[in-house]
């Protein structure tokens, strides 16, 4: 098959930085398979063509997002002239997602759209989700009628769907494990610190003052926490007035080869978003042996009460008595990290490609 994906970014030609691993472990396998051209929004700000894991990348620029998407739509009619595409694929709905049906209905092909951000999202204390306006409620209303299907990585994300009126299915995109081999979960040695890690950019969605916070009131405990800094150091000056400067550590934005040693070493991974699809770094440390706990979204959610624990988002005693609870009980620890494990392993990257197949399939075969 000839197949179009639209992302608004994530494929930077580095392979390294400004990436979307899991999105990357899904294009090299289809690209083993069928002829995979992916057209990027404002990847890059000029329009430049290269390789990426075996798939052809339209960089498309615009001066606007509405510019972009409908250079992209161009981009991807004359691609499909050259040689008919099958389907057009979005991963996040969105300004992508939107390209994808635009571009399906006028070549007459069918789409699918993955929502794996904020799309359904409405927090307006911090600016943030798909349906703060009502332009924004209407714009997300025709992509998800538009498609003619729909998929997520956790449920939470399906339940907002059905709340909508549009069913998904459920598709977690998963951990390449040829880069991330699972690991045996490592057991806590006596009198060795609880040592916690947050792999999620700085910003107001992933909520780090929650975690810092939290963090104050569990004596003790010492927390990496690896991510681009997008609020000015903020967090940096939370820390030090929390008393924390001895126990928390800053690292900034780590490669996935850069990030392995880091969950090597942590005993707990913790989520604090108020809103998460996924997120893939749940997952990551599930196959490294390390547990998540946190907020109630995404896999977390639905892992909790087996493969995770959870409490409600910016709720920072209930996430310190969980701290706490898993300070002191280390066969809770290693049962809710072997359980994870578990669960990661079993809906990788091959079994996210073999799962996007079967969809592709039933698509092309209505």
């Amino acid at each position: 098959m000839k197949l179009a994906v639209v992302v608004p970014g994530g494929v930077d030609r580095s392979g390294e930085v400004r990436v979307v691993p899991a999105v990357l472990a899904l294009l090299k396998r289809l690209a083993s398979r069928h002829e995979v051209h992916v057209f990027a929004l404002r990847q890059e700000p000029q329009d430049d063509q290269w390789w990426l894991c075996g798939a052809r990348v339209h960089n498309v620029a615009g001066v606007r997002m509405a510019v972009a998407q409908w250079r992209a739509v161009a981009a991807i009619a004359r691609e499909h002239r050259r040689g008919r595409f099958a389907l057009v694929q979005s991963v996040w709905s969105g300004a992508a997602g939107a390209t994808a049906v635009a571009a399906a209905r006028w070549l007459k092909l069918p789409s699918a759209v993955h929502v794996a951000g904020g799309e359904l999202q409405a927090l307006p204390d911090i600016g943030y989700g798909g349906r703060l306006s009502w332009r924004g409620r209407l714009h997300e209303a025709c992509v998800l009628r538009a498609a003619d299907a729909l998929t997520a990585a956790s449920r939470p994300i399906l339940d907002q769907l059905a709340a909508l009126g549009r069913e998904g299915r459920r598709l977690p995109l998963g951990v390449d494990l040829n880069i991330w081999p699972p690991q045996p979960p490592r057991r806590r040695q006596a009198g060795e610190p609880l040592r916690l890690l947050q792999v999620a950019s700085l910003n107001r969605v992933k909520d780090p003052g929650c975690l810092l916070r939290a963090v104050a009131r569990v004596p003790g405990a010492e927390l990496d926490l690896v991510g681009e800094d997008t609020l000015g150091g903020e967090m940096q000056a939370l820390a030090e007035a929390l008393g924390l400067g001895g126990r928390v550590r800053f690292h900034g934005f780590k490669t996935q080869a850069a990030l392995q040693p880091f969950l090597a070493r942590a005993h707990l991974h913790v989520i604090t978003s108020r809103h998460e699809a996924g997120p893939l770094a749940v997952l990551e440390a599930a196959v490294q042996g390390v547990p998540s706990i946190g907020t109630a979204v995404g896999h977390l959610a639905e892992w909790s009460p087996q493969a995770a624990l959870t409490v409600a988002p910016g709720d920072v005693p209930g996430l310190a008595a969980l701290l706490q609870r898993l300070q002191a009980d280390e066969a809770l620890r290693l049962t809710l990290a072997q359980e994870a494990q578990r669960r990661a392993v079993m809906e990788d990257a091959d079994h996210c490609h073999q799962a996007f197949e079967q969809l592709y399939a039933e698509l092309l075969g209505r």
